[in-house]
C-alpha cells in the first residue's frame, strides 16, 4: 500500500501542475485571477485526536509544529493542496486518566520524531460569507487528503530516560489528514490561514505501544497565503454569483433604457401621424387635401383642379408623349428627396426640385405614380405605414404647388420591393426611396 502511494505521489504532483497550466490558458488576458499561491505556518503538535478513540499516554504534550504547502486554485471552490508538515510528539504516563487509573503499557513516556509528514488535500470552500460581494474577505473551507509520514520514536520509563524504538529506524505510515480551517484576506495577495486538522496513522507505532489500534495525531496551526501572479485578484476569491448578479442588473437597467427609447420613438410616431392625417384630410374626398382646397364640399365625382375647384372645361385628351428632358426633371427630384430620420417630413433642400417636377406636371398634364419604398430595418407594420405616409407627403407638397391631385397616385411598399441588399448600411440606404412614375 505505501509504495503503491509513492508511486502515486509523483503523478499526482505532476497532475497538479499539469492542471494548473490547462487552466492558466483558460484564463482571460483582460482580467487574469491568480490560481497558485504558497503558505507557510506554524503551531501545536499533540499525538490525540477528539474524534474518538483512546490514548495509549494518559498525559499528552504539545510540541511545536511547522508546515508549508503550494495550493492550486481550479475553481472559487476547489483546490488541490500539497502539504508538508515538520515537528514532535510526546506523551507520558505522568498523570492518571480521569478515572483515576494509570495506564498499563509498559511503558512510562515517548517522543516521537516527525521527520516528514507530505500528503495531498482536496479542498472544499464551503459557502462565502457575502453571496453578493465579488471579492469576500473570510471563507471557511474543510480538507482531506492522503499521504506519508516518516518518524522515529523513543520511549522509556520516563521523559528523562529514553532510547530509541525499532533501531532507531525511520517508519513510514500512510496517513490520512482531515481538516477544517478559516481564512482571512489581508491583502490582494496574502491571506491569514487558521486550521486545524487530524491526521489517521494507518499503523499503531507512534508512540512506540501496540495496543490494537491506530494511532492518530493533530496539528491546530496558524500562518499566511501568498498568492503568485500577475493578476490583482485570487481565484479563491472571486465569486461567480456576485458577478452574475451585477450582469443581471445591467441587463435590466439596459433593457429599460431600451424601452424608455422605444416608447419615446412611438410617441414620436403618433404625433407625427396626427400631423400627417391633419396634413391629408379630406373631407370632400376631391383629392385635395383640406388645407389646401379652395372650394371645399364639392359632390362626389366632381373633376377639380389642383385648387380643389371644378374644371369648367375639360382638358383635351391629348397623346401623353414624356421626352428624355422631363424623365432628367423626375430623375433630379428623386436624387434630391429627403426625409427627416424614421419621419415622412421632407427636407427643405428638396423643394427646388420638386417644385420642377411640379411645373411638369401642370405644363403637360402629365400623370404620377409615387412609390415608397423602405428597407428591412423595424417592424413591417411600421415599414409599410412609413413608405405609404412618405408618398403621401410627397404628392401632398406637389398639389400644393400647383399639381392635379387626381392625376398623383400614392403608394407605399414597405421592404417588399429592395433594389440591394439589406445587410449593409449603403444597400439599406438606396432601399430607402421614393420612385417617381410619369405616364
Amino acid at each position: 500500500m505505501k509504495q503503491k502511494l509513492f508511486r502515486c505521489l509523483p503523478f499526482a504532483v505532476a497532475a497538479l501542475l499539469i492542471g494548473g497550466t490547462a487552466q492558466a490558458q483558460d484564463q482571460p488576458a483582460s482580467a487574469p485571477l491568480n490560481t497558485w499561491s504558497i503558505g507557510i505556518n506554524g503551531g501545536v503538535l499533540s499525538p490525540i485526536s477528539p474524534l474518538g478513540g483512546k490514548n495509549d499516554f494518559s498525559n499528552w504534550k504539545s510540541n511545536f509544529g511547522y508546515g508549508l504547502y503550494i495550493k492550486k486554485q481550479f475553481t472559487p471552490y476547489f483546490s488541490l493542496r500539497l502539504d508538508g508538515v515538520r515537528g514532535k510528539l510526546s506523551g507520558d504516563n505522568s498523570e492518571p486518566y480521569e478515572s483515576g487509573l494509570l495506564p498499563n503499557n509498559g511503558v512510562g513516556a515517548f517522543e516521537t520524531d516527525l521527520s516528514y509528514s507530505g500528503s495531498l488535500n482536496a479542498v472544499v470552500n464551503m459557502f462565502n460569507i457575502d453571496m453578493f460581494n465579488k471579492n469576500n474577505a473570510l471563507q471557511l473551507y474543510a480538507s482531506a487528503g492522503a499521504g506519508l509520514a516518516g518518524y522515529k520514536v523513543k520511549t522509556g520509563a520516563a521523559s528523562s530516560s529514553l532510547t530509541p524504538y525499532a533501531n532507531d529506524k525511520t517508519i513510514s505510515e500512510l496517513i490520512v489528514p482531515v481538516g477544517l480551517g478559516a481564512k482571512f484576506k489581508l491583502s490582494d495577495k496574502i491571506n491569514l490561514d487558521l486550521g486545524w486538522t487530524v491526521n489517521f496513522v494507518d499503523g499503531d507505532n507512534l508512540d512506540g505501544v501496540y495496543k490494537e489500534g491506530n494511532d492518530k495525531y493533530s496539528y491546530a496551526y496558524g500562518g499566511l497565503e501568498f498568492s503568485l501572479g500577475a493578476g490583482k485578484q485570487q481565484l479563491a476569491w472571486h465569486n461567480p454569483v456576485a458577478l452574475t448578479y451585477d450582469e443581471a442588473l445591467k441587463a435590466k437597467q439596459t433593457a429599460n433604457a431600451l424601452k424608455a427609447e422605444v416608447d419615446a420613438q412611438k410617441a414620436d410616431n403618433a404625433r407625427l401621424r396626427g400631423q400627417i392625417d391633419d396634413l391629408l384630410k379630406d373631407s370632400d374626398d376631391d383629392g385635395v387635401a383640406d388645407k389646401l382646397d379652395k372650394c371645399p364640399g364639392t359632390p362626389a365625382g366632381t373633376v377639380v383642379d389642383g385648387s380643389g375647384c371644378p374644371l369648367k372645361t375639360p382638358a383635351p385628351v391629348e397623346k401623353v408623349i414624356i421626352t428624355e428632358a422631363d424623365r432628367r426633371v423626375v430623375d433630379e427630384a428623386i436624387k434630391n428627396l429627403e426625409f427627416d430620420l424614421g419621419k415622412a417630413v421632407i427636407r427643405q433642400k428638396s423643394y427646388a426640385t420638386l417644385n420642377r417636377v411640379a411645373a411638369l406636371l401642370i405644363e403637360k398634364n402629365f400623370s404620377l405614380k409615387l412609390a415608397g419604398h423602405t428597407d428591412n430595418t423595424g417592424s413591417m407594420a411600421l415599414n409599410l405605414r412609413l413608405s405609404k405616409d412618405r408618398a403621401e407627403s410627397v404628392k401632398a407638397y406637389l398639389v400644393s404647388q400647383g399639381a392635379n391631385a387626381s392625376r398623383i397616385e400614392a403608394t407605399g411598399y414597405g421592404p417588399n420591393q429592395p433594389i440591394a441588399t439589406n445587410k449593409t448600411a449603403a444597400g439599406r440606404q438606396a432601399n430607402r426611396r421614393v420612385e417617381f412614375t410619369l405616364f
